[in-house]
């Protein structure tokens, strides 16, 4: 579930609903000040690539550097495009 604040940012940074099920289904994971943070590595990226198939993984392979921060009820409080590497 998108806050409406993450619905605003993912029409502000242009990243689809289809972008968000795939960092949420195979991102990477982490948690960070008490929230949970997706993100997709080199390996979450295969993985995705492997399940979904080459052409529908093609076609939101340019979003994919963006990561999506998840509360502790479940919704997703923003979404971002990662411009940097995330420190952890």
């Amino acid at each position: 579930m998108l806050t409406h604040h993450a619905e605003i940012r993912c029409q502000q940074r242009g990243i689809r609903g289809d972008v968000v099920d795939a960092l949420l289904a195979y991102g990477r994971q982490k948690v960070r000040h008490g929230a949970e943070i997706y993100f997709m590595d080199r390996k979450a990226r295969e993985r995705a690539m492997a399940d979904m198939g080459r052409q529908a993984f093609c076609r939101i392979a340019d979003k994919l550097d963006s990561y999506l921060v998840v509360a502790d009820d479940g919704s997703i409080v923003t979404v971002a495009k990662r411009l940097r590497r995330l420190k952890f």
